[in-house]
């Protein structure tokens, strides 16, 4: 008898100390500037602000007459760029918090199966983000709406600088305009994590984001930005480079002019290494040891496009479409890995064209490079016109992960193949010098 009231009371003292180490690690993870009555914008809040900035709804059905009655504010719109006054970078600069440590009724939302932070969630606030960040650099005071739409042209890059998230630490988010076209903007945004005492990165993230009149037709003009000091130059020259890279990457694109000379070897090397030695035939195609068909790479999904998931202007959300397709991209690495992949960077997003309430949306996931422990993937997603049968492709993502081991080579068979391995590649060699 006196044996177990031992072990009840060692039981009571053993759950009292899990209770203090539990606490102990949440108050860890409590930021001192997320207490009560000091707390800036939070990120559930960033939604409902845009909603303000255009005159947006949150009903379904009135969303839809008041984007409507947006139209009235196209003699608003400037006519020139010089014509409107310059901005500072102060003028958009934004902080936003999502107290993943202060307020657990929000973890749920954001935690995954391996006790970590869903990074598709990320990507969907990072989104919001960047359009808050725009509408602040061109914010009007004497009007009650923007006459602007403000949508997401590309994620130029997304770079991780650390593998863990913690599901229960506060995170804040900061970003601010650092150039600025005649229609477009470059946003910069930097999240970190309060963990141990301090605030420690997690992620840098560049989006280029364009302005549409109040219909979402054309282009529109923004304010220009008036930088300040030497780190705020070196911020709109790294724009202008960024800018300059993008076309030139463009006018390199595979889908445009062929394959440079050492792309040409490294794929007729490969084709080589398949060819059965036995036969002396073109048509005889073995797989090489410790390596995979890049055909059986891939991994497909579909979405149906449900009004929940609509953006402020009435189509599918921007950063709804970034974290399906980083869950396709997550899985397929993960199965062709055989373990759990760590994400190292997002390179080059582009939203090609919007995707309407009640489409199908189909996703195809191919992982098109890999070295040593490296997986890089290429997600392609596409709408499909139930009533014609007609495909029509919205974006195109590339992810790079890490995983624990090294992973077979994919070898490609055809020579459209070759073409996503060797896209695969140069998006891999950008993301390692950007990592060096």
């Amino acid at each position: 008898m006196l044996s177990l009231r031992l072990l009840a009371v060692r039981s009571i003292a053993s759950l009292s100390n899990r209770a203090i180490c539990i606490s102990s690690a949440c108050h860890q993870g409590k930021a001192p500037d997320m207490n009560e009555g000091n707390r800036d914008l939070l990120v559930s809040n960033v939604r409902n602000r845009l909603r303000e900035i255009v005159g947006a709804s949150t009903n379904w059905s009135d969303h839809q007459q008041a984007m409507a009655e947006r139209a009235s504010l196209s003699s608003l719109l400037a006519k020139s760029q010089d014509e409107m006054p310059a901005k500072t970078v102060k003028d958009s600069y934004t902080e936003v918090h999502l107290p993943l440590g202060s307020d657990p009724t929000i973890r749920e939302k954001y935690l995954n199966y391996h006790n970590s932070v869903r990074f598709g969630r990320l990507l969907e606030d990072l989104d919001s983000l960047a359009v808050l960040i725009c509408y602040s650099h061109t914010w009007n005071k004497e009007l009650n709406r923007s006459p602007l739409s403000i949508v997401t042209a590309l994620v130029d890059k997304i770079d991780m600088r650390k593998n863990i998230i913690y599901p229960d630490c506060d995170i804040k988010f900061t970003g601010n305009v650092t150039w600025v076209g005649k229609t477009s903007i470059e946003a910069k945004m930097h999240m970190t994590q309060y963990h141990n005492g301090a605030y420690s990165p997690v992620l840098d993230a560049t989006f280029v984001m364009v302005a549409r009149d109040p219909e979402n037709k054309r282009a529109a003009f923004v304010n220009p930005l008036q930088v300040e000091g030497l780190k705020e130059e070196e911020d709109f020259q790294n724009g202008e480079l960024n800018k300059k890279r993008r076309m030139e990457l463009s006018k390199a694109s595979l889908l445009k002019v062929a394959p440079t000379a050492d792309e040409r070897t490294l794929i007729h090397s490969l084709f080589l290494n398949t060819l059965d030695t036995k036969t002396v035939s073109f048509r005889s195609r073995l797989l090489p040891p410790n390596s995979v068909w890049m055909e059986d790479a891939k991994m497909k999904g579909l979405e149906i496009c449900h009004p929940q998931e609509r953006n402020i202007f009435n189509r599918i959300f921007g950063g709804f479409l970034m974290r399906k397709a980083y869950e396709l991209g997550w899985a397929n690495s993960c199965a062709f890995g055989g373990c759990r992949p760590t994400l190292v960077a997002v390179d080059d997003i582009m939203f090609q064209k919007p995707v309407e309430i009640g489409s199908l949306l189909m996703l195809s996931s191919q992982v098109c490079y890999t070295e040593g422990w490296y997986i890089q993937v290429r997600v392609h997603t596409e709408v499909l016109d139930p009533l014609t049968g007609q495909h029509n492709t919205t974006n195109v993502f590339h992810f790079t992960f890490r995983v624990d081991k090294e992973v077979p080579a994919v070898v490609p068979r055809s020579y459209g193949e070759s073409m996503l391995y060797l896209d695969g590649k140069r998006h891999f060699d950008e993301t390692m010098r950007g990592q060096a």
